[in-house]
């Protein structure tokens, strides 16, 4: 059961906690991903091969960021998407770590670290992009009486 901090923020108002808050919130990797900009291993995660139907929320405030209508299998070891949910939903940082030049993606609501995106790989995806999101960002909202989810009534 979701505690009422996690709750799914439907209002898309601002999430706003102290680093203190945060650390209380999650467990140590959720903190080390989404508040640190850290990266789970690829092929560890919960979702890099998951294929149920329904909504990807930040595992931080609940906000619905994509949906399995737009997961791909891009075999990276996480989990890839080729658009979010909305435009909004997300916000975008270039990033210069590691010696690299890539764009990270943000929740827009918490502002916690999802992953990156990447352009011009080459995949047939309607937008030729790979948002390649930590597992550990995110939490899949089954949608009810869809293969692999809760039963319907």
């Amino acid at each position: 059961m979701s505690t009422p901090e996690k709750a799914e923020n439907t209002v898309g108002a601002p999430v706003v906690r102290s680093e203190d808050e945060w650390r209380r919130e999650l467990t140590p990797e959720e903190y080390h991903v989404l508040r640190q900009a850290g990266t789970e291993r690829p092929y560890t995660g919960e979702y890099w091969d998951t294929h149920t139907a329904g909504v990807y929320q930040c595992r931080a405030c609940g906000t619905e960021l994509f949906t399995s209508k737009e997961k791909f299998d891009s075999h990276c070891g996480w989990p890839s998407f080729w658009a979010p949910l909305a435009e909004g939903k997300v916000r975008y940082i270039h990033d210069r770590t590691l010696g690299m030049d890539r764009v990270e993606v943000r929740c827009s609501a918490c502002d916690s670290h999802l992953g990156h995106v990447f352009e011009g790989e080459g995949y047939g995806t309607p937008t030729d992009q790979r948002y390649c999101i930590n597992s550990v960002s995110l939490r899949l909202v089954p949608v009810e009486g869809a293969d692999g989810g809760p039963a319907g009534s």
